[in-house]
């Protein structure tokens, strides 16, 4: 394999190993619409209408298997394996006939997106080849495992990006890309999907190559990157539970875009959520609707650690906290980078000391969409923590230190769409 450095764009002895695998596919002829049956991400079908909306779309929509529903875990696990073998033995998603890597594109919103999806080799943080930039929540990670562990398979990619340098790689996307797709669908957020597969020898070989010269960071998928490592670990080497799926962007051509993931926090009023500030930090009300405030919230993260609380109908500022205060509760052995993060201030700081909130799924919500967490906090009586976004290169830095970000710190996307292709290792 060829050598590749500690930094993302450097050369290391290992690098990023991607194969070529047997895409599992639904059949177009077989539902309504290709639209019809992908769905976001799990992490970000955050709202119980979401999930009905996604199910009502089409009966095949890929929700069923990434979010079965049931009273007991268990059940849902098992019910996700036997719908997808029916689908599988109905026709309704087929395997491709030879292995391949599948260049991906998404294009909306003014922004291009092109990369590899492919199985990537599994490897630890301490390899330094696959860099996790924030922590995972155990519950999330056990759930993820039961369900892959159950129906055999990986349903949905991670999204990883690595610098490239103009390596072959890239030049094999832009000439696939001239091609007819294997598919083409617009989703209803109006983003344009096309995907192809390259199963050329030389092609796949240039794109191998290419890679190995390179290490990466998770831009979205942290859970499941931890739930493929625990799930290597219960199988025997070599095994195709050495892989996992994955879409790679070179963000030196793709540049992705880095938003904040908010947090919901269900029990709190907003009222005993600021009473609770005292002098700790500034407070100020500002106007809306919400971009109005939100814009109040980057000029005022542009000058140090900065949220706006909301959820009684109003827009609160928070800002300027107490330095001594926030040298007494935030750990001291990270760099400076990690000590100022909003994301670690809130924790640390707010949620731990000053509010005394668990970091437990009744306690707090992560919710990706800026609406919907004012919605949401608004119809709870709770508070929504509105969280300003994470510079790309911050994040990246951090990751090449080794240092991971307190977990939901980062949105990068757009992510790709869940239900284009999906592994069975059972094919592998």
């Amino acid at each position: 394999m060829n050598t590749s450095g500690p930094a993302a764009d450097d050369v290391r002895a290992d690098g990023l190993r991607l194969l070529p695998f047997r895409g599992l596919r639904y059949v177009p002829e077989r539902v309504g619409s290709l639209a019809a049956v992908t769905s976001p991400p799990y992490d970000v079908v955050v709202r119980p209408d979401g999930l009905h909306h996604l199910e009502s779309a089409d009966p095949h929509n890929i929700v069923r298997l990434i979010l079965p529903q049931a009273v007991i875990a268990g059940a849902r696990h098992r019910k996700a394996a036997v719908t997808l073998d029916r689908w599988i033995a109905d026709g309704i998603l087929a395997p491709d006939p030879e292995p391949a890597l599948y260049v991906y594109e998404q294009h909306g919103d003014g922004i291009l997106q092109r990369g590899v999806i492919g199985a990537l080799e599994l490897s630890t943080p301490a390899q330094g080849i696959v860099l996790p930039h924030e922590d995972v929540m155990p519950h999330v990670v056990e759930d993820r495992a039961a369900l892959m562990r159950t129906t055999a398979a990986n349903l949905e990619p991670l999204l990883l990006t690595y610098r490239g340098d103009g390596d072959g790689a890239a030049d094999v996307i832009e000439r696939t890309v001239q091609r007819e797709p294997l598919l083409a669908t617009t989703t209803e957020d109006g983003f344009h999907h096309r995907l192809w597969s390259v199963t050329d020898p030389a092609d796949l070989a240039t794109i191998t190559a290419g890679l190995a010269e390179h290490q990466a960071l998770i831009a979205d998928g942290h859970h499941r990157w931890a739930t493929y490592l625990r799930l290597r670990e219960e199988h025997a080497s070599p095994s195709p539970w050495n892989y996992g799926l994955v879409l790679l962007i070179d963000t030196a051509r793709y540049p992705l875009r880095v938003r904040a993931i908010h947090r919901l926090l269900n029990r709190l009023p907003v009222a005993d959520a600021l009473a609770a500030l005292g002098d700790s930090f500034r407070v100020r009300r500002v106007e809306g609707p919400l971009p109005a405030a939100l814009e109040s919230l980057a000029s005022a993260a542009a000058e140090g650690n900065a949220f706006l609380l909301t959820g009684d109908g109003s827009f609160h500022l928070v800002d300027r906290p107490d330095p001594e205060l926030i040298s007494r509760t935030v750990r001291t052995d990270r760099p400076e980078a990690w000590r100022t993060l909003d994301a670690t201030v809130l924790h640390a700081t707010l949620l731990d000391h000053l509010w005394h909130i668990p970091d437990a799924p009744e306690h707090i919500s992560y919710i990706h969409d800026t609406a919907a967490a004012v919605e949401q906090a608004e119809r709870r009586g709770g508070t929504a923590v509105l969280m300003h976004p994470v510079r790309e290169e911050v994040v990246r830095d951090l990751a090449r230190q080794g240092v991971t970000m307190p977990r939901k710190s980062t949105s990068f996307g757009p992510k790709p769409a869940t239900g284009l292709v999906l592994r069975s290792l059972a094919l592998d």
